[in-house]
């Protein structure tokens, strides 16, 4: 969209990227055109090739800052418009940062365009302005709507279909932008919820900028590991609830996407360890919050049920059958053959299941569940507080927290009292992942000697308890694809051994 010319003092961006798993243009198109927010509406197109800009070392990036230009329309008569974005926390799918666009001469970037903008502060010479080079390029054709809605919110809805090529490597774009030109964000969310009734989307997290600079590095599949944010001892407790949260499932969210394009049992790993990361995040907090406004996860069950099976064929695979492969061979040619008509049929097992959470993430409930998790985070803040909430301010924050994890170390110690059974055992790995993840998350509020002891006790139980139940869970596999049963039998007596070690 282009903006006016007369640069405002603190122009800001505030817009919902949403990830469409069904790509398929010509059919959203024409959904998107039957929506009641959108049906009447003439939509607008335009064709639109942008080229990023960075130095070699890529010091905007760095900085969280994107230069562009855009250029607008056709060859035959193009409009140029040059870009500066600067902030934005990564973390939501909602980005909120400033942004500053206007009209330049040709396709050359123009130092003078920058004068009214914080460019100043980052290059008060023009020496890193002189090392600015292309670095990738998006191109593609934007189908839009603007939406009034009453209360005077007013919302351009953005469908973007194209690519994004750096070095003759090319990756698709498929996604929705809306944002918002007048009102609150909560406009936004109305009427991304209006249209992931029928159509599926996903929490976008990273811009096409983002991409852009992935592609270019080859780590476009990389995995989304944990990345705790920073806490301070005097921030209101909805705030930091907002902090840890946003970045949990920023990691679920994030791997889910990634895991569309993507065979890596890695990505698929941390999909399901930032999920539960956030639901013990969330226990952690509850008491904190406001509960009439969290929304359902009940959507979701399928696909987490689908996660975790697929995980479990992913660590059997890779991880616990191969431990046990040489001593079950041992030089035998016939088993050799059913050892890897084994690993054959799992790893069949493991296809037609990711591709079956490709399926999962096409059905409009579960973005619709996403979506609706995405606002409640965004909105942590501005949500009346429990009454433990308003404990936690009289007893400082810090304090609050260090209580919480000590609770949580004595949960921890009375279930390992009742680990000789399988429950038991089972009780303990959870309490031993929700202690872990909650001194994670708290650190910086927490006594460094005393968690760190606390901490790697249940590091330590979680990998014990969970190194035999892999074990069995393993038996159980190869039992379920029908593997012969010699080698079944074989590792039945390794599960029983190693429960009886145990």
């Amino acid at each position: 969209m282009k903006k006016n010319d007369a640069l405002s003092p603190r122009p800001q961006e505030i817009e919902l990227k949403l990830a469409l798993p069904a790509c398929d243009p010509a059919e959203l198109e024409k959904k998107l055109a039957r929506m009641p927010g959108l049906a009447r509406r003439k939509p607008s197109h335009l064709q639109l090739h942008n080229t990023y800009y960075d130095t070699p070392e890529q010091t905007l990036r760095r900085k969280r800052v994107a230069l562009r230009l855009r250029r607008v329309g056709s060859d035959a008569k193009p409009e140029w418009l040059q870009t500066l974005k600067m902030g934005g926390t990564g973390n939501s799918a909602l980005s909120q940062r400033g942004e500053w666009e206007t009209s330049v001469p040709g396709a050359q970037l123009a130092l003078p365009a920058l004068e009214a903008t914080p460019w100043i502060d980052i290059d008060p010479d023009g020496d890193l302005f002189r090392k600015l080079a292309p670095c990738f390029v998006t191109s593609f054709d934007r189908t839009s709507w603007t939406v009034r809605k009453p209360g005077g919110s007013i919302v351009e809805v953005s469908l973007d279909v194209g690519q994004i090529v750096v070095e003759g490597k090319r990756i698709p774009i498929c996604e929705l932008e809306l944002e918002l030109l007048a009102g609150q964000p909560a406009a936004l969310f109305g009427i991304a919820q209006q249209i992931a009734r029928s159509i599926a989307v996903m929490p976008e997290t990273r811009s096409k900028a983002e991409r852009g600079y992935a592609l270019a590095e080859g780590s476009l599949d990389r995995p989304l590991r944990a990345q705790p944010p920073t806490l301070h001892a005097k921030m209101v407790p909805a705030e930091a609830a907002q902090r840890v949260l946003q970045e949990m499932f920023c990691q679920f969210t994030a791997n889910l996407n990634t895991l569309r394009h993507s065979n890596s049992p890695e990505v698929l790993h941390q999909a399901r360890v930032g999920w539960r990361r956030f639901r013990s995040a969330y226990r952690l907090f509850k008491l904190l919050l406001d509960a009439d406004t969290v929304p359902s996860w009940e959507p979701l069950k399928t696909l987490l049920t689908l996660v975790g099976e697929l995980r479990d064929l992913d660590v059997a695979r890779t991880e616990t059958l191969p431990k046990f492969a040489d001593a079950y061979m041992a030089g035998n040619v016939r088993r050799e053959e059913k050892w890897q008509a084994l690993n054959q049929a799992l790893t069949q097992s493991a296809d037609v299941q990711r591709k079956a959470i490709c399926y999962a993430l096409e059905v409009p409930s579960v973005g619709a569940a996403l979506l609706g998790i995405t606002q409640w985070l965004e909105e942590l803040p501005r949500q009346k507080e429990s009454g433990e909430a308003r404990d936690a301010l009289d007893m400082s924050f810090r304090r609050w927290a260090r209580r919480r994890i000590a609770r949580l170390h004595k949960q921890l110690k009375g279930a390992l009292h009742d680990a000789d059974t399988l429950e038991g055992q089972h009780q303990a790995r959870i309490l031993a992942k929700r202690t872990r993840y909650g001194i994670e998350a708290l650190k910086p509020l927490l006594n460094r000697q005393r968690t760190k002891r606390w901490y790697r006790q249940a590091t330590d139980l979680q990998t014990n308890i969970g190194m035999a139940r892999d074990v069995v869970q393993a038996n159980l596999l190869v039992v379920k694809v029908e593997a012969d049963h010699e080698l079944a039998e074989f590792l039945r007596g390794v599960a029983v051994g190693q429960d009886r070690s145990g």
